[in-house]
């Protein structure tokens, strides 16, 4: 990410009221895109997300009653563990077509962290896709199937994916603190089990970074005492104290990620047609919970001053064109994306294959099947344990 900005410390009068004159905002200067928008890389992007849907709908459509119904009647803990399994499998192929297929860099930094354990995780938001980054990320620590996100209520009105989002138990909120915390508290008490993988990913400052909200932030820091940030927003800090608060007991570690870019900010659809980003880089700082203060004002603190470095690492990028530290995470293996490629859509196609050609009960298990999952995703409906099992929960990950 390519950044400059300008400074004054001077101030100024006006009608009467001193004003200060802020740094404002980095200003990335967008380059030419990675790679031109051929019709050939139009065709490809196409044909990407339409085996992304299919494999998506199929796969949720045959196998998810069966994992969030069935399955769940006798445990919650093995119910959440194949639906993400499932979820994991058809996840990975993002990673491998950012990193396969459009042969985008990703350049990890940092701390290298242990491949296991129940992690809470917040980062920057730069774009509008930093959070599919994360993915590749997880993937090489083997918690792609566990990852979650808090995410925009608007997003559950997404056909196909708003099914997913429901069934891996992604927490949905309004932005309207009032309205989410007893959302967010409900659905974290949910994730205490420490049988349960888990990694939670957050982003405080609640919206991606562009110019005109940072000089906001930037105002409002001046008015309320805080550090003034030019590559980052202020974070907002009740969402993630009430995470930290709910799970405290029950996680591993907090990661804090940030996440940068070279040369141009990428969209969602230049990831799908493979024109952009060039590089991705990710530095990772892994903090123990016991470090963080459990006050809330305490926590409001420590967490603007995470952002406040975070600013430092992303300005010092700017200029070095690299974290610290590089070189903590290896490539991922062609072999195994390949393989798990290979699964997903020789699974879809033989279900496709099936509910086209076969028995017309497959097209009624798929129309009912359909039915569930927008009513249960519509009215938020998770199914309760019905049945006793031997389970019991020493701590240990089974």
């Amino acid at each position: 990410m390519d950044c400059t900005s300008s400074t004054s410390s001077q101030g100024h009068h006006v009608n009467g009221k001193k004003s200060i004159d802020l740094p404002g905002p980095a200003i990335v200067k967008n380059g030419p895109r990675h790679r031109p928008l051929t019709l050939m890389r139009q065709c490809r992007g196409v044909l990407c997300l339409v085996i992304m849907l299919l494999t998506a709908f199929m796969m949720m459509v045959y196998l998810s009653p069966i994992t969030t119904f069935l399955v769940r009647l006798f445990s919650v803990h093995y119910s959440r563990k194949s639906t993400c399994f499932l979820f994991g499998m058809w996840l990975a192929m993002w990673p491998f077509l950012f990193e396969k297929v459009n042969k985008t860099r990703f350049i990890f930094s940092g701390e290298s962290v242990p491949p296991k354990g129940r992690v809470l995780l917040f980062a920057n938001h730069r774009t509008e896709v930093d959070w599919m980054y994360l993915w590749d990320f997880a993937l090489r620590k083997g918690r792609l199937q566990c990852i979650k996100y808090m995410l925009k209520k608007s997003l559950m009105k997404l056909p196909v994916f708003n099914w997913s989002f429901h069934l891996i138990e992604f927490i949905p909120v309004e932005r309207k603190w009032e309205i989410d915390e007893p959302i967010i508290r409900r659905r974290l008490s949910e994730f205490k089990n420490p049988r349960d993988p888990l990694w939670l990913a957050v982003f405080p400052e609640g919206t991606d970074y562009t110019e005109k909200k940072c000089i906001r932030s930037q105002e409002y820091a001046v008015e309320h005492g805080l550090p003034i940030l030019k590559n980052v927003l202020l974070p907002k800090t009740k969402g993630f104290n009430c995470c930290l608060q709910e799970l405290r007991s029950s996680i591993d570690a907090v990661y804090d990620i940030t996440i940068a870019y070279k040369h141009r900010l990428p969209t969602f659809l230049d990831n799908v047609y493979g024109i952009d980003p060039s590089e991705v880089h990710i530095h990772i700082n892994s903090i123990q919970v016991s470090d963080i203060p459990t006050s809330e004002d305490e926590v409001a603190s420590w967490l603007t001053e995470r952002f406040r470095l975070k600013d430092e690492l992303l300005s010092n990028f700017s200029t070095l064109g690299h974290f610290p530290n590089e070189g903590t995470e290896g490539d991922l293996s062609t072999l195994k994306c390949l393989a798990n490629f290979t699964a997903v859509v020789g699974t879809t196609g033989i279900l496709t294959y099936l509910t086209l050609f076969s028995s017309v009960w497959f097209k009624v298990f798929v129309a009912f099947s359909c039915t569930f999952l927008t009513f249960a995703t519509c009215y938020s409906i998770h199914l309760p344990q019905l049945m006793r099992s031997p389970e019991v929960s020493t701590g240990k990950e089974a």
